[in-house]
Order: C-alpha cells, then sequence, then structure tokens
C-alpha cells in the first residue's frame, strides 16, 4: 500500500524538477500523481493528503478534493522552506 509519505516524496520531486527547469509554477492533479507510483487500485486519500500537506501560501487551488476529477493545485515555484513575517516593532 502506497503511503502518504510516498505520495508527498513524489509531489516534491515533480516540484523540484520544474523548479530545476525554471518554472515558476507546476499543475498537479492528485490522479496523474497517484498513477506516477501507484499502479491498479483506487484512487486514494492519503495523495489528496500529501498534496494539502504541501499547500502554502500562494498556491491556488483548483479543483478540490470532492471534485471527481480529482484535486488539482498550481503550486509556485520555487519552494520556501519557511516564510518569516517582520512585524513593525511598536513604540513606547
Amino acid at each position: 500500500m502506497v503511503s502518504t509519505d510516498h505520495f508527498r516524496q513524489e509531489l516534491l520531486a515533480q516540484l523540484g524538477r520544474a523548479a530545476t527547469q525554471g518554472r515558476i509554477d507546476i499543475l498537479i492533479n492528485s490522479g496523474q500523481l497517484y498513477r506516477s507510483i501507484a499502479k491498479g487500485g483506487s484512487r486514494s486519500g492519503s495523495c489528496c493528503d500529501a498534496m494539502q500537506e504541501e499547500f502554502k501560501m500562494g498556491d491556488t487551488l483548483l479543483l478540490d478534493r470532492t471534485n471527481g476529477a480529482g484535486m488539482t493545485v498550481r503550486y509556485l515555484l520555487p519552494r520556501t522552506v519557511g516564510i518569516q513575517i517582520s512585524l513593525p516593532l511598536k513604540s513606547k
């Protein structure tokens, strides 16, 4: 059985390859991601879970996971490890 971690690894690999090619975004569909590593069987919620976990500010959900065609997300590239927000200091 393929786990969420397997899907996450493949998702991150696809994001990395697209970023290396200089792309600014990539569309990922859960059905295509699922078929890229799982041979046969029915769709797994683990695939959508992995996609949701990687969803960050600026990404766009085009089709949610309840859609029959599968979840589709436009991920912005390059990915950032974390976003730091600087807040203005309050003056006393």
